[in-house]
């Protein structure tokens, strides 16, 4: 992964962009610290992929169908709420 100085990835955006997409991430820094990354956008929808739904991605759970699940509770008592 390059390294981008704010201002030299405002001054070559373009350059940012492309390697960005040929090569992969693109850090920029701010004084020194991470601050962001360039990613392509198909590593992007990669990355945010939501085709799944919530009651498919359960049903592949490695756990589905299993019947002598249990789970811990916390017994402690509840803390007192004045209204």
């Amino acid at each position: 992964m390059s390294i981008w100085q704010i201002q030299e990835a405002k001054a070559q955006f373009s350059e940012l962009v492309k390697q960005a997409q040929s090569q992969g991430p693109q850090e920029i820094t701010l004084h020194g610290r991470p601050t962001a990354v360039v990613v392509s956008r198909e590593l992007y929808d990669q990355l945010a992929r939501t085709d799944v739904s919530l009651v498919d991605f359960m049903r592949n759970s490695p756990l589905h169908g299993l019947d002598d699940l249990e789970f811990e509770r916390d017994t402690s008592l509840t803390r007192n709420v004045v209204f």
